[in-house]
C-alpha cells in the first residue's frame, strides 16, 4: 500500500483525534442521573471510578507499553519508570495546588480541587493516546491507523465515564461532565499529528509515555478517590465499588477487542 501524502496523513490524524475526543464526552449521558445529595452515593461513584481508572492503567496503557518490547528491547524497563515519573508528576502538582488553590479561579468554576486533579490526570493520560493515534497513521497503512483511531475512540466512552462520575457526584451538570471528558481528550488531536509528521522522534516516546500516564492514574486513585470513598461510605462499599469498576472496564474492554475489524 502506497504512503498517506503529508495533507491526507494531517487531515486523518487530525480528524481522527477530535472524533477521539469527543467520544469521551459520551460517557457524561451514562451518569446523568446521578444524585450529588448523598454521601454514599459520592463514595459509590468514586470507588467505581477508582475501578475503572485502575483497569484502564494496568490493562490497556500498561499492558500496551509493555506490549511494545518487539519494537523496543526495553520498553517493559521503561514503562516502571514511566509510573514512577507519573506518580512523581502527581503528587508534585497536589503539592503546588495545596500551596496556590485555584479552586476560586473563574476557570476552575464548579471543580473541587479533586476535581482538578482528576481533569490534569485524564489530560496527561490523553497524550500518550493522540501519539500513539499519529504514529499508526504514520506507518502508511491507512486500515491500521482508522482501527487504532477507532480502538482509541470507543475507550474513550468508559474513559469519560470514569471522569464523569465523581464530578457529578460533586455537583456538576451532565453537559459540564461532558465537556470536561472531553478537555480531557484534547492532548489526542494535538499529539496526534506531530506525532505522524515526526514518527521517528514520538514512537520511542511511547514506552515511558504510556507509563507515565498510568502512574499519574493510579497515584491519583490512591491518593484521592480510594481515601475520600472510605471516608463517605465505608470499607466494604469502596472495597466492592473498586471491583465493580476493574471488572466492568474490564469487560467492555474486552468487548472491544472481540468486535470484528474491517
Amino acid at each position: 500500500m502506497a504512503p498517506l501524502d503529508q495533507s491526507s496523513l494531517i487531515f486523518l490524524t487530525a480528524s481522527t483525534g477530535i472524533i477521539s475526543a469527543l467520544a469521551t464526552g459520551l460517557g457524561a449521558i451514562s451518569v446523568h442521573f446521578v444524585k450529588n445529595n448523598s454521601r454514599v452515593v459520592r463514595a459509590f461513584a468514586s470507588s467505581l471510578a477508582a475501578g475503572m481508572m485502575i483497569s484502564a492503567s494496568v490493562f490497556s496503557l500498561v499492558q500496551e507499553a509493555i506490549n511494545l518490547k518487539d519494537r523496543f528491547p526495553f520498553a517493559n524497563y521503561i514503562v516502571i519508570v514511566g509510573l514512577l515519573m507519573g506518580a512523581g508528576f502527581y503528587w508534585l502538582t497536589k503539592k503546588i495546588l495545596e500551596k496556590h488553590p485555584v479552586e476560586s479561579h473563574p476557570l476552575a468554576h464548579g471543580l473541587s480541587r479533586r476535581g482538578i486533579l482528576l481533569f490534569i490526570a485524564m489530560f496527561v493520560h490523553s497524550i500518550p493516546e493522540g501519539i500513539a493515534i499519529g504514529v499508526g497513521f504514520a506507518t502508511g497503512n491507512m486500515q491500521f491507523g482508522l482501527i487504532m483511531a477507532m480502538a482509541i475512540a470507543v475507550h474513550n466512552i468508559p474513559e469519560g465515564i470514569a471522569v464523569s462520575l465523581p464530578l457529578k457526584a460533586d455537583g456538576m451538570s451532565t453537559p459540564k461532565c461532558a465537556l470536561m471528558s472531553i478537555l480531557t481528550s484534547i492532548p489526542q488531536p494535538i499529539m496526534a499529528v506531530p506525532a505522524a509528521l515526526l514518527t521517528f522522534i514520538f514512537a520511542p516516546l511511547l514506552p515511558i509515555g504510556l507509563g507515565f500516564a498510568g502512574g499519574a492514574m493510579l497515584y491519583l486513585v490512591l491518593d484521592e478517590l480510594i481515601p475520600e470513598s472510605i471516608k463517605d461510605g465505608g470499607v466494604t462499599l469502596t472495597a466492592w465499588g473498586v471491583m465493580l469498576g476493574l471488572c466492568g472496564m474490564l469487560l467492555i474492554s474486552n468487548l472491544l477487542n472481540a468486535l470484528p475489524t474491517f
